[in-house]
């Protein structure tokens, strides 16, 4: 994939994450608060201060997620955004993270 197409996909991306977190703060589900700088999206759960932090690495085409327990790495594969160690999917790993961290069970 050119970088062009790395960046408008990582920024919908990134969108679609920022979009699904403030639905769930809007629905009273987790307190949570977003803030976009560029290519970063900083997760706050405001109940205990906690962060999730999700951004975009064109250099090597991926996403990575910095949360409590640990940093990942995601690459596009057939689709969908995998973790390079794992092979989890980016967005059930954001609910397991989410929920761990919001102290309720969500689903992005």
């Amino acid at each position: 994939m050119s970088e062009k197409e790395f960046l408008d996909l990582a920024e919908t991306t990134l969108n679609k994450i920022e979009a699904a977190m403030d639905r769930l703060n809007d629905e009273d589900v987790i307190d949570v608060e977003c803030k976009r700088s560029g290519n970063v999206l900083e997760i706050e759960f405001i109940d205990n201060g906690s962060k999730i932090i999700v951004n975009s690495q064109a250099p090597m085409q991926e996403l990575w997620v910095a949360a409590k327990s640990g940093g990942f790495h995601y690459k596009r594969v057939d689709g969908a955004w995998i973790n390079t160690r794992d092979g989890s999917e980016l967005f059930a790993a954001l609910s397991d993270l989410a929920s761990a961290q919001g102290g309720a069970r969500v689903t992005l």
